[in-house]
């Protein structure tokens, strides 16, 4: 019990931790903040160096500019899924390990194969990542039960299989890290994209409604909102669903790798007599 304890605590103590995403969203606003008002409400993309007046004819800053409110909400959930979308690619390449995975899964199943298991250990240590992690963990666990004679082979085998299953759910945490966030901003980019059109078009309807006629300036102001908060919105969402689905791939690849293992490992304990 104690030396089973101890390993948990050593396997907990080997997680990493990825960077959060709280701290990347508070900065991503801050920078679609400072972009929304010294980029895009700069003086000189508008006439009279005016942004209340109109943007300057072609000007496409000052067309964002008046999309209102909104864009700088919008423009960080963009921000936050093209920044999360690097950490997780640089995360997914350090969990694969520095050499084919493909290829390291055939060698240590070639070790394995040959019965030697320092072989596999170093194979393990030379690809690191979570795959060589989680293996080289079931494999001193195999090496363990092995040795011990007083364990029936289907304790052994049961054994081995817990392990690869605590395993594995100790590093899978790690690769899904920040995931659940860009499958948020997958629908709330789309919703605030919408709140903008929303927003946009009742300014629209309000300046045809005016008195004394038609405020040209506020109709145009209204629907520049309605149509940059749209696409920005739709650009947001496809980003992130983009981003979700390729992420969430790797991931299965990863882990159908990691139970190709472990499912070998079992055979070949189960093989032996």
């Amino acid at each position: 019990m104690e030396k089973a304890e101890k390993k948990n605590v050593q396997k907990k103590k080997s997680g990493k931790i990825g960077i959060s995403a709280f701290p990347i969203i508070l900065l991503c606003f801050v920078l679609a903040v400072v972009i929304y008002e010294y980029v895009y409400g700069n003086p000189s993309n508008f006439i009279n160096n005016d942004p209340n007046n109109h943007p300057v004819q072609g000007n496409l800053l000052g067309t964002i500019y008046k999309g209102g409110i909104i864009v700088p909400l919008i423009q960080t959930l963009l921000l936050t899924v093209l920044t999360l979308s690097v950490e997780r690619f640089f995360a997914l390449r350090k969990a694969k390990g520095k050499k084919d995975l493909q290829q390291f899964v055939v060698r240590v199943k070639g070790a394995l194969d040959k019965g030697n298991l320092d072989e596999a250990n170093a194979l393990c240590d030379a690809q690191q990542g979570s795959v060589a992690n989680v293996i080289k963990s079931s494999l001193k666990t195999y090496k363990e039960v092995s040795q011990n004679e007083q364990l029936a082979k289907e304790e052994r085998q049961l054994a081995v299989r817990q392990d690869l299953e605590e395993a594995t759910m100790l590093e899978l945490p790690t690769m899904e890290q920040n995931l659940s966030v860009i499958a948020t901003i997958t629908t709330l980019g789309t919703l605030l994209g919408l709140l903008g059109t929303v927003i946009g078009m009742i300014r629209s309807f309000a300046a045809l409604s005016s008195t004394g006629g038609t405020d040209s300036i506020a109709l145009s102001t209204g629907i520049s909102e309605a149509l940059v908060n749209t696409a920005f919105g739709i650009a947001t969402g496809a980003c992130a669903v983009i981003a979700y689905n390729f992420f969430t791939t790797k991931i299965d690849g990863i882990t159908h790798s990691i139970d190709e293992m472990g499912a070998y490992l079992v055979q070949t304990f189960a093989g032996k007599k």
